[in-house]
């Protein structure tokens, strides 16, 4: 079965992508054995728990890695770019759902995107739920510009034990789409593990594109490995191809 036989241009794309997919541009990933996770203990920097007993470390974890996000010299990769070019090409709906809390995508040209476990250069408040940009280092003394509340100011980000974000909409759109794609994601980490059956059990095609096979990989009708950068632009030149049919 060749796979984009089975794909209309105007047929709904749903992308889903994770770490993966970000580390070609000089960000680490989570789960790598050198990885974030290696190095920090989860229940120490990323859960509720962890910031109402150390807030203060929890904080700096992730003032860490804002200033890496921030680094001049972080840029989106080629694979990114690819994605942005998809959604301005392709006659039907392209949804993007990333695991990440970069902010590659959008500087990669997506737009209809959902980052279903936030967004690191936000900020949340633990009291009022008012999301503020642009705060830079947060600490424990400062106040919320919305209710002036003391320490509550935390990262907005989806802690291990939160609820992902949009997934109402994300639920929806898995239903409703022709084709599915998984980009640099290890198929590890639920409810996003579990979207390539979702898509299916609506009748959508599945691929992967990933470094390597996930744990999910043979939930998918195709799979192509190595480098985003390369199964990405690849795989996204040939759906420039079919649109153009």
């Amino acid at each position: 079965m060749n796979l984009l036989d089975q794909v209309s241009p105007f047929d709904p794309i749903v992308i889903l992508t994770g770490a993966g997919i970000s580390k070609e541009s000089g960000l680490a990933t989570f789960r790598d054995p050198d990885g974030i996770w290696a190095k920090h203990k989860i229940e120490d920097v990323a859960t509720p728990q962890a910031f109402a007993h150390n807030p203060n470390a929890v904080l700096d974890f992730y003032n860490v890695r804002r200033a890496q996000m921030n680094d001049a010299d972080l840029r989106p990769n080629d694979a990114h770019r690819a994605l942005g070019a998809l959604e301005e090409f392709w006659p039907g709906e392209v949804l993007l759902v990333t695991q990440n809390i970069d902010n590659l995508h959008a500087r990669g040209g997506s737009q209809n995107l959902i980052h279903m476990h936030g967004e690191l250069a936000k900020t949340r408040c633990n009291d009022c739920d008012e999301i503020i940009e642009g705060l830079g280092n947060l600490t424990t003394d400062m106040a919320c510009p919305g209710c002036s509340a003391v320490g509550t100011l935390r990262p907005h980000v989806v802690w291990f034990g939160e609820m992902p974000l949009q997934m109402d909409r994300i639920t929806s759109a898995l239903s409703n789409c022709r084709l599915f794609m998984s980009i640099g994601t290890s198929g590890n980490v639920y409810p996003a593990a579990g979207f390539v059956q979702e898509a299916r059990s609506r009748g959508a095609m599945t691929i992967e594109l990933n470094l390597e096979k996930s744990l999910s990989a043979s939930a998918f009708y195709e799979g192509r490995y190595g480098p985003a950068t390369e199964t990405v632009t690849g795989f996204v030149g040939d759906l420039k191809s079919r649109a153009a049919e």
